[in-house]
């Protein structure tokens, strides 16, 4: 009993790592975008960017939202519940 409460206590700390692991990579990801935004115009990327790279950027960052948008529901959900 006392291992589960010592490696669940483990699991919740390493998971608040994560996150703010997770905070500042998307801090980055969020950076490098503006950097884009601000540099090119929308038509020079779509023209001459590497269309499996946009692809590829695109899907990593509507999968990220998916995953960030479906949290956000829950937290919501749960402080409705409180």
């Amino acid at each position: 009993m006392l291992n589960d409460d010592a490696r669940r206590q483990s699991e919740i700390a390493r998971l608040g790592s994560d996150l703010r692991t997770a905070k500042i990579e998307l801090l980055s990801a969020q950076c490098a975008a503006d950097r884009l935004r601000l540099q090119y115009s929308v038509q020079d990327i779509i023209s001459f960017g590497e269309p499996q790279v946009l692809k590829g950027a695109i899907a990593s960052a509507a999968a990220v939202f998916r995953f960030f948008a479906s949290l956000e529901h829950q937290m919501k959900q749960a402080e409705k519940q409180e």
